[in-house]
């Protein structure tokens, strides 16, 4: 709120209530003013909204990494607003962390707008609300840039202001314009109109339409046609949007694509920094990096800075501030440690340079569980066996130096009691399942693997939804393949039986499904914790419609099964003129013999031209073990063996 002079003079005002009762007495005071919104405009107050968006940190930070990294300063105002790169990324739909267009429905609107030119970028910033929606105006637009529907103008006069958004009235200011054009509103009378089709002040804009018609008439114009444009402009009410303020959301969604497009690395991982506190989000983003071929390493206190930054051209190194229980504090000590010396080589060594003040036990355990000392001599459960004695040893050193004792006394020809070091506990490693469970409890999801990577063929086959998408309502069933992170089990209060609550995971992130108590009696011993699962269900019809709407599970099957029970096969491909030759075939056949089981073998062709064909053996059936795959691929070649899914 602005006014002439204190606020209090001209409206009503408050102090919020504390939320904190510790609150600090000097921190700075809130007002709320005791006026709605119209009747501040009433009393001649301004009232301005500043947006303060996590987009502007995400490319300030990447924009600063381009410059250390490459020596290159970023100027936007110099950059093309027509690059090539930028609009085959989005309509190739890669718009993961892109401004306000990383929606399936933004998404999908691109692609059908075979988005070319900056003009499609602020159309579909317009488009993608809900009155456009509702009135199918987005399919007309599509249609028309698309060139399927002919552009038609409601006057002829209107054909420059309406010729950029294909004859559809889509922005607040063509109102303007349409006002001026056919009526002679001045532009002061036409905000007017503006303002009240913005608004949606429906008596407002009765009467400004009204005059509209009336001078529009009387400057020689057909009523009809004028009517209906009136018309129009009414119906625009529901969906009207500032051009002003789409150019502007506009202008971050190029900035974030571009940088996309030609600073991958820098961009995800500034990407990654600003959404460190949103798990869903680092591991749906995580998962589009690897898509986009690069590479996320664990934490390390050798490379890691606060935030993520990026190692080489493909690598992008996990922030230290993301590791629970790891504070400021401790990594400017880890920080400070390595820039004064070489890497560190031991555990001990580490626990002597660093200051144990800040990083004490629970620090440096949540350090080696999240992988950030793997380049220390020792795994994982070998520098937790020995971290007592190394922050003993470690102390023992500090209190020499603070005395100035030194080594005056010690036989330097002991090099361990010179250097501290000592044997670590010979332990066996954390299996997979203990890395990844220890993992997720510092950092919140896997960094160095997945549960679920070894059954990534069959996450491709059969999965039809990803967490991602699974709170979208089809009248479809479908099938989900997730590691079970959390069971709930819960009491009906009707009928007193017991269903449960599942929270969900997979490569993209979470997500919750519920198990109603039929399906929960039948499934109670399979749906268990840690349990990797294709999961198959659907939604409640009254749920239609819904943003997230409740994923109903009606079958479960262990993802292990799915091999074994010749639910997958395996197809050899070729193409004419390209097949195997005898002793290819012969080994083939053999190799087959050796490894008997339950996968259908599939021969597929394909003519170059189209034409397909697939044959199933009818009696070779083979086990999708991974010596089978890795001796076929061998002598096939990889890209002439791909699973299939077989029913």
């Amino acid at each position: 709120m602005i006014a002439p002079g204190p606020l209090d003079e001209y409206v009503p005002i408050c102090t919020p209530p504390q939320r904190n009762a510790g609150s600090a007495v000097d921190s700075e005071e809130a007002f709320i003013t005791q006026y709605d919104m119209v009747s501040l405009e009433k009393v001649g107050m301004l009232k301005m909204d500043f947006l303060g968006l996590k987009t502007l940190t995400v490319i300030h930070d990447a924009l600063k990494m381009i410059q250390e990294r490459h020596g290159q300063t970023i100027d936007f105002d110099t950059v093309d607003l027509d690059d090539p790169d930028v609009y085959r990324l989005l309509r190739e739909g890669r718009t993961a962390g892109v401004f306000q267009f990383e929606s399936p429905l933004a998404t999908d609107m691109l692609r059908q707008l075979r988005a070319d030119r900056f003009d499609d970028l602020v159309a579909t910033n317009a488009l993608m609300r809900p009155g456009p929606l509702d009135s199918g105006m987005h399919q007309v637009y599509m249609r028309r840039k698309r060139g399927e529907e002919n552009v038609r103008f409601p006057h002829p006069a209107l054909q420059d202001v309406l010729r950029p958004t294909y004859g559809v009235i889509l922005y607040q200011e063509q109102v303007m314009q349409i006002a001026n054009v056919l009526a002679g509103f001045t532009l002061a009378e036409a905000d007017v109109l503006r303002k009240a089709v913005g608004k949606k002040q429906q008596e407002l804009i009765e009467r400004e339409l009204k005059r509209f018609t009336g001078r529009a008439v009387e400057r020689g114009n057909d009523r009809r046609t004028i009517d209906d444009i009136a018309a129009q402009i009414q119906t625009f009410g529901r969906y009207g949007f500032p051009k002003s303020h789409a150019v502007a959301y506009s202008i971050l969604s190029f900035q974030t694509a571009w940088l996309k497009a030609h600073y991958p690395a820098e961009f995800i991982a500034a990407l990654l920094s600003s959404e460190i506190g949103d798990t869903d989000k680092v591991v749906s983003y995580i998962n589009e990096a690897r898509e986009m071929g690069l590479e996320v390493l664990p934490p390390s206190v050798d490379e890691s800075g606060w935030k993520f930054t990026v190692i080489g051209d493909h690598q992008i190194r996990f922030g230290l501030g993301a590791v629970r229980h790891v504070g400021r504090g401790a990594i400017e000590s880890i920080i400070a440690a390595r820039e004064s010396g070489e890497p560190f080589e031991s555990l001990t060594e580490f626990c002597e340079r660093v200051d144990l003040r800040v990083c004490n036990k629970r620090v440096i355990e949540s350090l080696v569980a999240a992988g950030a000392l793997d380049q220390l001599d020792g795994h994982r459960s070998q520098l937790i066996a020995g971290l007592d004695h190394a922050l003993h040893e470690a102390q023992l050193r500090h209190a020499e130096r603070e005395s100035g004792q030194g080594l005056l006394f010690t036989d330097t020809s002991d090099e361990e009691t010179v250097t501290g070091e000592h044997q670590l506990p010979d332990l066996a490693p954390w299996t997979e399942a203990e890395r990844l469970a220890k993992e997720k409890e510092v950092i919140g999801f896997f960094i160095s693997g997945h549960p679920l990577e070894r059954f990534r063929d069959e996450v491709q086959l059969f999965g039809t939804r990803t967490s991602a998408t699974l709170g979208t309502w089809s009248e479809h069933g479908v099938t989900a393949a997730v590691i079970v992170t959390a069971v709930k089990r819960r009491i009906s209060r009707k009928t007193g039986a017991e269903y449960a609550r599942l929270t969900i995971e997979d490569f993209h992130g979470t997500a919750e499904a519920i198990v109603f108590p039929e399906t929960w009696g039948r499934l109670s011993q399979v749906i268990t914790p840690d349990a990797l699962l294709l999961l198959t269900g659907g939604y409640s019809a009254r749920d239609r419609g819904e943003d997230r709407a409740p994923f109903i599970v009606e079958d479960a099957q262990p993802l292990e099964d799915l091999k074994r029970s010749g639910a997958v096969g395996v197809a050899v491909e070729w193409s004419s003129g390209k097949g195997p030759d005898a002793e290819a075939t012969r080994a083939m056949k053999a190799l087959c013999a050796a490894h008997p089981g339950e996968a259908p073998v599939f021969v597929r062709w394909t003519d170059g031209n189209g034409s397909t064909a697939q044959l199933r053996a009818r009696r070779l059936t083979v086990a999708l073990n991974e010596d089978f795959l890795r001796a076929l691929r061998e002598l096939l070649g990889s890209n002439h063996v791909r699973l299939v899914k077989a029913r």
